[in-house]
């Protein structure tokens, strides 16, 4: 059952929100880019170094076996957290871009062919384009595009007609980071699992606004960035299915990745660690374990419906203001806006919002391909976390106006 969320209680835990910007209070609404950090994240990283910092697995002294319990309990409550089966299933990465890269390497050398194809959505974040690109442009492949349909969301229909017998992989964005549109994955797994092709999920927008339940999900892949869900930056996670762990070949080695190495021949660990090459982030790692309990403890479905009441609450103001077009609006979204002032560069009305202390994102959003589907240049993105309130959605509601009528 969900509860009604103690916002002033949260934000004494977030030490950065307590400061001005320009004599204005701080109002953080870039939280697609990056979230704010807890002081527990803060302090478990800080103890780490302070108290335990050694490096792991192979160590027999103290503060190395302590080290690597650390670690190893981080991926047991990250994994807890995902519902995921198996702890092995979880890899550590450098973050979303990082587990997908791995993912693109991994297959190109023993599962895609010259002349595949790979289906994305309209809305790809880069990170999930620019791998799979990169490979096509090597082996002649094709990335196929589900195309948007007219209320902004995927259009399944036309996906379905995408398949065909050289389609080896379907990679989509679990939430649009421009526009907050949830995708259906049921409906993209239906198709999939009907022609037997895997399924990548990218989940750095869903991660830190749903519950994401990776048994009931079964998807193949599941990557996120822990540096979006409170956590540090420069670690995430890459979920395989219990066929990929098994499956999917390595494709970054070293130290760490294997049992045995001769000049002649290496043999490779099995689970987690044959993915895990070199001295891992293992600070990050703590970090990251710390901030899945700070959500825990809170219930990620209080954060889903708190931020979904934000979400709608804006969509409600701004669509009263006759100069704002909003892109993707609808009540079945996760924590994001995208929007534009006619006649107003989306630069210019985030530099003017900036003085009044209210961070939010301007350009393209890393979806340029989803832009040039918009006919815009870009837009002005708010993105929300559990620690903002109405309050500051009013300010800025009255600020975005005093903004316009400066523009226009």
């Amino acid at each position: 059952m969900s509860k009604v969320i103690n916002t002033e209680n949260i934000r004494k835990q977030f030490p950065i929100l307590n400061q001005k910007i320009n004599n204005y209070p701080l109002i953080y609404f870039d939280n697609g880019a990056t979230t704010q950090k807890p002081l527990s994240v803060i302090n478990s990283i800080s103890d780490f170094y302070k108290n335990t910092n050694a490096n792991i697995h192979r160590g027999v002294h103290t503060l190395s076996r302590k080290a690597t319990e650390e670690f190893e309990l981080a991926r047991k409550t990250i994994t807890n957290h995902f519902n995921i089966k198996n702890d092995q299933q979880l890899i550590f990465t450098a973050g979303t871009t990082d587990s997908i890269n791995m993912v693109a390497q991994s297959l190109a050398s023993n599962y895609l062919q010259a002349g595949d194809e790979i289906i994305l959505s309209a809305y790809e974040h880069h990170s999930n384009i620019l791998p799979w690109q990169l490979w096509a442009e090597q082996n002649n492949g094709k990335l196929k595009v589900i195309p948007l349909a007219e209320n902004e969301t995927l259009d399944y229909a036309a996906f379905e007609k995408l398949i065909s017998e050289k389609t080896k992989l379907i990679a989509v964005a679990h939430v649009s980071n421009t526009l907050g549109v949830i995708t259906d994955i049921e409906k993209i797994k239906a198709v999939a699992q009907k022609h037997k092709i895997p399924v990548l999920v990218d989940g750095a927008q869903s991660a830190p606004h749903m519950q994401i339940d990776l048994q009931k999900l079964n998807v193949d892949f599941f990557v996120c960035s822990a540096h979006k869900i409170y956590a540090p930056t420069g670690i995430g996670l890459l979920y395989l299915s219990e066929k990929w762990l098994n499956e999917l070949s390595v494709s970054k080695v070293g130290g760490g990745t294997i049992k045995t190495v001769t000049f002649e021949k290496t043999e490779y660990a099995e689970g987690a660690l044959r993915f895990e090459a070199g001295t891992p982030d293992i600070a990050g790692a703590i970090g990251f374990a710390e901030a899945i309990r700070f959500i825990d403890e809170i219930g990620m479905q209080n954060i889903f419906e708190h931020e979904h009441e934000l979400v709608q609450y804006t969509q409600q103001q701004l669509s009263q203001i006759p100069e704002v077009i909003m892109y993707g609006k609808s009540e079945h979204k996760a924590g994001v806006i995208s929007f534009n002032v006619k006649n107003a560069h989306p630069f210019d009305v985030g530099t003017l919002l900036d003085k009044y202390g209210i961070a939010v994102r301007t350009g393209h959003h890393c979806t340029q391909p989803l832009m040039q589907c918009l006919n815009i240049q870009g837009t002005i993105r708010i993105s929300f976390a559990v620690y903002n309130t109405k309050s500051e959605i009013d300010f800025f509601i009255e600020k975005l106006k005093k903004s316009i009528k400066m523009l226009l």
